[in-house]
């Protein structure tokens, strides 16, 4: 008698194993499903949206965009993106917070790969010390999932990789890189407020000296700078890149 009701608690046992476990698999298949098409769906947004971007061989290299097309199907856009040797080629929205754009995609339906945004606190009228930029570090490299090629050493030795591009409806600017490291996750690289310009040079400074590579570029107090931010892989950290405005 004993021996059955032991063997009977132990099938049980098993039995609540397994269950839990065919959850957990569920569960598990359920996210990977979902992942898959909202990256797939941000995917097909993109190449929708190229139509309107096109950049031209010139020596100049200028960019057209039909800015007037893209904000009829989303207002909150504010520029477009370019980082070379990466995956980083984006329509830029911006809303009126941090939040809405890390699990909404450009056609603002929910969305967990989210979508290119800048920080809301920017103006976008070159009066900002700090243009901010963030985007999610997805798996299948879209997104700001390619950002963390900066950190690489045949990145940084390639020189045509440190010029970014930033298109706005009005003027087309040019950053060199001068910063990119893997740091803690802190406010003080995203800030955009200054004082005066000495505190603004202190903090050109300090983020300079974080890098983990010598760009040997001078910063100054009479340029604004880009910043682009994600989660590190260890989602605890942050990779972070900057650079100067130089056009």
């Amino acid at each position: 008698m004993k021996k059955k009701m032991k063997l009977k608690k132990k099938n049980i046992i098993i039995l609540i194993i397994i269950i839990i476990l065919l959850v957990i698999f569920c569960i598990s298949l359920t996210n990977i499903i979902n992942w898959k098409k909202d990256n797939d769906d941000n995917l097909k947004i993109q190449e929708d949206l190229n139509q309107y971007i096109k950049e031209e061989p010139k020596e100049d290299e200028e960019y057209k965009i039909d800015f007037k097309t893209l904000k009829e199907q989303n207002s909150d856009v504010v520029a477009y993106l370019e980082v070379s040797n990466t995956n980083i080629k984006y329509v830029v929205v911006k809303g009126k917070d941090n939040d809405y754009y890390l699990k909404h995609n450009f056609n603002k339906e929910y969305n967990n790969a989210g979508w290119i945004f800048a920080d809301y606190r920017n103006k976008f009228n070159f009066t900002d010390y700090n243009i901010i930029i963030y985007g999610h570090n997805t798996r299948d490299g879209s997104m700001f999932g390619t950002l963390k090629n900066v950190l690489n050493e045949d990145w940084f030795s390639n020189k045509d990789n440190h010029e970014i591009v930033l298109v706005t409806e009005n003027r087309i600017n040019k950053y060199q890189v001068f910063s990119v490291y893997e740091d803690k996750a802190s406010d003080y690289p995203i800030t955009t407020e200054f004082k005066n310009d000495n505190e603004y040079l202190k903090f050109l400074k300090t983020i300079k000296k974080k890098s983990k590579y010598d760009f040997n570029v001078d910063v100054s107090e009479e340029k604004s700078i880009l910043t682009l931010s994600t989660c590190a892989t260890n989602n605890q950290n942050r990779v972070t890149l900057h650079a100067i405005n130089i056009k």
